[in-house]
């Protein structure tokens, strides 16, 4: 586990039961590990969009008297903070950018403990046919991955589209013989992505699942959850490090095909017959 401020969060805020609005709290403080231990709780409540009441009772939730106890136990373990930052010459574009770059910071920290992907890559790798679920925000990760998953896994199956079709879709795959699922989960959550990984799992899918955080609405219908944040500095959000996380689990599921190689060869042997790429 990284030793990084949003690994030392994670760990605090793990094994505990906390309401929708505290994960809320939690994931804002995931985002802003570093400067956390330096905020009020009129401040946190802000950045959360939350009331200060409900940051008192998150603290309470997670075993200190109150906020002020909770924020001395993350200043006792924060590193020093430096009195002057490079990112306050920076304009916010570039802030953005470096905000972006933090956020893989943190997906290679988590890397560093591979066995989460492995298993995913192991479980997709396994499961004939594949779907692959993405709506809204995430529709263009999950198009992402289905993409290239097809180049290598015999039978990918697209959920890009919600409506009433999508159960039935889940449940065609699941007749076909499918038992996995990957889902990308990216804010703001639509519902039906929730219930559809909670249909999935009555059916007997094992759900795997991106999200842009461990407390993500979408974690208690996942078995087997892997977050990437999100960068938040633009008006919409970047997805970076999930997308690069889509692509390690590629990497992970080609591991768990031993004709994946083959499959590659024999495409590119095929586009070039057709002269089906330009370079």
């Amino acid at each position: 586990m990284s030793d990084s401020p949003a690994a030392r969060l994670q760990l605090l805020f793990e094994g505990h039961r906390l309401t929708p609005t505290q994960r809320r709290i939690a994931h804002c403080m995931v985002r802003k590990a570093a400067d956390v231990p330096f905020l009020s709780s009129v401040e946190l409540a802000d950045l959360a969009g939350v009331s200060q009441p409900s940051v008192t009772r998150f603290a309470v939730a997670l075993g200190f008297d109150g906020y002020p106890s909770l924020r001395k136990h993350l200043r006792d373990v924060a590193p020093p903070r430096t009195t002057a930052s490079r990112e306050d010459e920076l304009n916010e574009y570039q802030q953005a950018v470096q905000a972006e770059i933090e956020n893989l910071r943190q997906l290679s920290a988590m890397l560093a403990d591979p066995a989460p992907v492995e298993r995913a890559g192991r479980l997709l790798a396994a499961s004939r046919p594949l779907p692959v679920l993405g709506l809204r925000a995430a529709s263009s990760q999950a198009r992402g991955f289905a993409y290239f998953a097809a180049k290598v896994h015999p039978d990918v199956r697209l959920l890009d589209e919600g409506g009433s079709m999508l159960a039935d879709r889940v449940d065609a795959a699941r007749r076909a013989g499918a038992t996995a699922l990957i889902c990308f989960a990216l804010p703001r959550h639509p519902r039906e992505v929730v219930a559809a990984l909670e249909y999935a799992r009555s059916a007997g899918l094992t759900v795997i699942t991106v999200a842009d955080s461990a407390f993500a609405p979408v974690a208690a219908h996942s078995d087997l959850l892997i977050p990437a944040a999100v960068g938040t500095g633009l008006a919409f959000d970047t997805a970076c490090a999930p997308m690069l996380l889509g692509r390690v689990l590629l990497e992970a599921m080609c591991d768990g095909l031993p004709d994946a190689q083959a499959r590659l060869e024999d495409f590119d042997t095929r586009a070039a017959a057709r002269g089906l790429f330009a370079d």
